[in-house]
């Protein structure tokens, strides 16, 4: 059976510099009737094992360490077994989250994850975060950037950890090289397209986004 995506949102605060924010996160589920990973364990754990629907869970991948992308993971990876994995550079952001929890494995520029016959290869993105990463599944026509690239522009970078050109330069180079039609799953709203964002790059440089 071919790999098939699911969406869960789920709601709760993301806090970062004195601030707090209500949000809704998407929660993306990909594999099959067997087995399954989950990107971005946010706020709900009980709600996206329910979503799992008993499926083996192979792996929490996190597209980085922001609080409101992983606050569930640990509660989780306890309810099903599944290794949490998260690029080490934002382990000190994980940190303020779950200093008594470290993840289980690294994600690495060019990792290859495979569930249910599908890869989703590792894109290194940083700027909105140190160690965000993309996932990047082209039997799927799918790419899933966390909080890199939005319908509309880039991720937020007002905060700690963040850079605005870094996140520029990691669109540019990492993600609009991708195929025009390939979709954009994003962590938080509705989704878009590389085709759609690929023209709008220099605006959002004279903005300062």
């Amino acid at each position: 059976m071919t790999a098939r995506i699911d969406h869960l949102v789920t709601s709760g605060t993301f806090a970062l510099d004195g601030g707090e924010w209500d949000v809704d996160n998407n929660v993306w589920i990909v594999g099959d009737d067997t087995e399954a990973i989950v990107i971005d364990a946010a706020h709900d754990a009980a709600a996206i094992e329910t979503a799992l629907a008993g499926r083996t869970l192979r792996a929490i991948v996190c597209t980085h360490a922001h609080n409101d992308h992983i606050d569930a993971a640990p509660a989780l990876a306890a309810a099903t077994g599944a290794p949490i994995l998260l690029h080490p550079d934002d382990l000190p952001l994980w940190l303020r989250t779950h200093p008594e929890h470290t993840p289980d494995g690294a994600l690495t520029d060019g990792q290859e994850l495979t569930v249910a016959g599908t890869t989703l290869t590792v894109l290194h993105t940083p700027g909105h975060a140190p160690g965000a990463v993309c996932l990047y599944a082209p039997e799927l026509g799918v790419v899933f950037t966390g909080d890199t690239l939005f319908q509309g522009g880039p991720g937020a970078t007002g905060r700690s950890f963040s850079s605005f050109p870094t996140i520029i330069d990691s669109i540019r180079d990492r993600l609009l090289t991708l195929p025009g039609d390939t979709a954009v799953r994003t962590g938080h709203g509705d989704p878009t397209s590389i085709g759609a964002e690929a023209p709008q790059l220099d605006e959002w440089i004279k903005r300062g986004h």
